[in-house]
């Protein structure tokens, strides 16, 4: 079943649509990731989801019950909808203590006092703050404040829970222990968590499954991040995710050239995803699939390396462009080979090409 379902909604913000037609089915018992820019939307699909914003257009469904429907005069209030949400600013209330942030939404919900001391509870148990109920805000860190606030979204849902860039606020040592952490929760409770961020790698290293939003707000994919990575929908795809060198491509007399300031002959016959029709394409391609190869046709010049303990990043002059390159260390002597300055053969794999877009 799905436990989320979206239906041709519409949200406007005055004369700015920010959802057109958007419809999203979210499975139950994952950790389904939406990705994408700046004011792309994802907030929006939060709030929408939530009860917190009103399409103009419609349906929302929670576990397929509708709690929101533009057109059968449906909108069930926020409170009833029983979603945890946790937001980037942790949004805990300063003047209270750890157990009485915890233990707001139930008192919203008028439970008795021994439900709402076993609730609070178990939800503190299960974010480790047990030992802090008594504590207030200002004597936590800012990851302990972030499980206080998931601590409260618990006591709102455990089935389905929302979070919204929660990590943003934190240190890189607590964000990746709080991505654990979010996880090992998940499996416990074998609840849905839709994780919204632009935060790329957290979403790949976390999530079941990510929902890529473009620019205008509609879904660009929807995949496994092996997917999304090796087989991206289109060029926005394939540029949003991940780092990316993109080098033009012009085909002459049947011939393919590297369409540079200095042109270089990349192949003598179409290569394999080489777009029907077109002549003055875009190749995409990663920088750990840039290969130094020294006999290759293709040369490039090193101009600049950074040791990043496990691998090498380059930077390469082809013809004129500048492009990023990756190297798993081999710790031995091959190592020393690609200095500042050396004139490199060089190899393409997997490359992905594109139409052009014009220049604007």
């Amino acid at each position: 079943m799905n436990k989320v379902e979206l239906e041709n909604i519409t949200v406007r913000y005055g004369d700015h649509t920010v959802l057109n037609n958007y419809s999203l089915n979210i499975p139950e018992g994952k950790i389904i990731g939406i990705v994408g820019p700046s004011a792309c939307g994802k907030t929006t699909v939060v709030r929408s989801i939530c009860g917190f914003v009103s399409p103009e257009t419609g349906t929302v469904k929670l576990n397929g019950e509708v709690v929101y429907s533009k057109e059968q005069r449906i909108n069930v209030p926020p409170e009833r909808r029983k979603v945890g949400v946790v937001f980037q600013d942790y949004a805990v209330w300063p003047h209270l203590s750890v157990y009485d942030n915890v233990a707001y939404p139930l008192k919203k919900s008028k439970v008795s006092k021994e439900t709402l001391d076993k609730e609070v509870k178990e939800a503190l148990r299960q974010v480790n703050m047990s030992q802090y109920e008594n504590y207030l805000p200002s004597q936590l860190s800012g990851g302990q404040q972030q499980r206080v606030a998931i601590a409260r979204a618990l006591t709102s849902s455990k089935d389905l829970l929302i979070m919204d860039e929660p990590i943003t606020n934190l240190d890189a040592k607590l964000r990746e222990q709080l991505l654990v952490e979010i996880r090992l929760l998940q499996e416990r409770l074998g609840a849905t968590i839709i994780y919204i961020t632009h935060d790329q790698e957290a979403a790949l290293q976390l999530c079941d499954d990510i929902i890529i939003m473009q620019d205008d707000g509609s879904i660009g994919q929807i995949g496994t991040d092996e997917e999304i990575i090796k087989d991206p929908a289109n060029k926005f795809i394939f540029k949003f995710i991940g780092v990316s060198n993109f080098i033009p491509v012009k085909e002459e007399s049947g011939n393919y050239y590297l369409d540079l300031p200095t042109p270089i002959l990349f192949s003598k016959k179409k290569p394999e995803g080489y777009p029907e029709n077109e002549k003055d394409v875009e190749m995409g391609v990663r920088p750990m699939d840039i290969v130094f190869d020294d006999s290759s046709p293709i040369k490039a010049k090193i101009t600049s390396t950074v040791f990043l303990g496990n691998m090498y990043n380059y930077f390469i002059d082809l013809g004129g462009q500048e492009l990023r390159v990756q190297r798993i260390t081999s710790g031995d002597a091959e190592d020393d080979k690609y200095t500042e300055g050396r004139e490199v053969g060089i190899k393409f794999i997997g490359e992905k090409y594109y139409a052009r877009e014009e220049e604007k």
